[in-house]
């Protein structure tokens, strides 16, 4: 005999668990360091023969696919929020030169990825719609009578 409802929906698939040495960015979420493509360059602005000669400007770049711990919906919204930083076929590019140093410029981009990372991997909190309370109605019609009649003393009328 068949039965006309199944006994429990499927289980949901595993998570993917984190790889060990991955990168941790936050809420679940990780890198593998070989997914992370560094280049360092000089970098730009004031600083005289320093500026010129080191390549202390870090350049990372991360294909969001590459990033573990998010679901379909978490990789729209990085693209989304990660707009600006969004190069070719789902593609992150950060650029740091803020600092004098290598280590801190990386550290930097890090920062700007896991920050958003952290972002997409939250869930937006859905809009519940409310009714209006039946005493908020009323102080919002008194307020409307109130108002009609203060505009209904403002007319002029013939004396008869």
């Amino acid at each position: 005999m068949t039965e006309a409802y199944p006994s429990s929906p499927p289980p949901p698939p595993p998570k993917p668990r984190r790889p060990p040495g991955a990168v941790d960015l936050g809420r679940g979420t990780w890198i593998r360091p070989q997914d992370m493509e560094w280049s360092f360059t000089t970098a730009r602005g004031p600083g005289g023969q320093h500026v010129n000669k080191a390549s202390t400007a870090a350049i990372l770049r991360v294909r969001a696919v590459d990033i573990g711990g998010l679901d379909d919906a978490a990789l729209e919204r990085l693209r989304a929020i990660a707009i600006s930083v969004l190069v070719g076929d789902g593609e992150l590019l950060y650029r740091c030169d803020l600092h004098r140093s290598q280590l801190q410029n990386k550290d930097a981009c890090e920062g700007r990825l896991r920050t958003m990372v952290s972002q997409a991997a939250v869930r937006p909190k859905v809009r519940k719609k409310t009714k209006p309370t039946w005493g908020s109605v009323q102080r919002r019609l008194e307020g409307k009578k109130k108002d009609g009649q203060r505009k209904e003393g403002r007319r002029w009328r013939e004396e008869s």
